[in-house]
């Protein structure tokens, strides 16, 4: 009399539909607490925003003794911090208009300047062979350590004194008046953010295909012609990546546009203005709550057009395809 005994494959089977199914189990729940836990953040660093976005449209006297959420039990609802931050005559409120340009003007060639020459810089570290190339790569990859406070005093003695050299004047002295200043502001961002450029730039350009590269060589394409065709259009959300990053920092800077350009209207960015618009006891909060909504408008409108770029930048060369 024979016993029937279960075979192995059956044991082996019985057990990797337990496991397939704890699995899906354990992603089901994942998911989900990593669902919740992603609404919970999103509404925590939410609630400040939307408290002054409240705030910024409600009377001087219910911000300086209420709390924002009181205006849901007592709404009151106004445009004149609006209308005094964007069209009041005051010296010390609005006119916001003339340093909202000045933000432009010092934004834009900020961030084209060191995006052009990062890109040129990061496609010759990877793809010309010249004598020091690697040693010349790890020097601008530890500029990124150096403090940028380090550099004013220095770059503000290049601007004044120019430079010499054993009692020769190698390069003159700027004497810009206030309307060029610009200059100054443009070479010191271009300064401070080419370092964290190239070094993004050519980790992203050292993963394009060497085939491709050798294939253009080998019909006759030079170096300017592979860069302008081949590896521009292969860049582009690498470049937008920066773009967004330095155009944020640029356009919510203060220290450096300060020291650069002064603080007169006819070259002192918003964010200069909007530390004036405190008043001189820093009790002028309902400026500040308007001012802050319209100093974000253009940094919002730039992120969400390059949005779908700056992931693809942020991921590029995380997963091998």
């Amino acid at each position: 009399m024979t016993t029937a005994t279960p075979t192995v494959g059956a044991g082996v089977q019985a057990t990797a539909k337990k496991t397939t199914r704890a699995g899906r189990v354990r992603k089901r729940l994942n998911s989900r607490t990593a669902t919740l836990v992603s609404i919970i953040l999103a509404l925590l660093w939410t609630v400040p925003t939307f408290g002054l976005f409240i705030s910024s449209f409600r009377p001087e006297n219910q911000i300086k003794t209420t709390g924002w959420w009181t205006f849901f039990t007592d709404p009151q609802f106004t445009f004149e911090n609006y209308q005094e931050v964007l069209f009041s005559s005051s010296s010390s409120s609005g006119q916001l208009a003339s340093y909202f340009i000045n933000s432009l003007a010092i934004t834009i060639p900020s961030v084209l300047f060191p995006t052009a020459f990062a890109a040129l810089a990061a496609y010759a570290l990877a793809w010309i062979n010249f004598k020091g190339r690697d040693w010349l790569y790890i020097a601008i990859f530890a500029l990124q350590i150096v403090p940028l406070q380090m550099a004013l005093v220095p770059l503000l003695k290049f601007f004044s004194t120019g430079v010499t050299v054993a009692g020769v004047q190698v390069l003159p002295a700027w004497d810009l008046v206030d309307e060029q200043k610009f200059a100054q502001v443009w070479f010191a961002h271009t300064c401070f953010a080419l370092p964290f450029a190239v070094y993004l730039l050519h980790n992203f350009i050292a993963q394009l295909p060497g085939d491709l590269m050798e294939a253009a060589r080998v019909d006759g394409a030079t170096h300017p012609k592979i860069f302008r065709t081949i590896v521009l259009p292969l860049i582009t959300p690498a470049l937008a990546a920066f773009g967004i990053f330095q155009f944020l920092w640029v356009w919510n800077d203060l220290l450096v546009a300060l020291i650069f350009a002064g603080g007169t209207s006819d070259t002192a960015p918003l964010t200069v203005r909007l530390a004036e618009m405190a008043g001189t006891r820093g009790n002028e909060w309902q400026r500040l709550t308007a001012g802050a909504f319209v100093s974000i408008v253009v940094p919002l409108i730039v992120f969400l057009s390059l949005q779908r770029f700056f992931v693809r930048g942020l991921l590029a060369g995380s997963v091998k395809g």
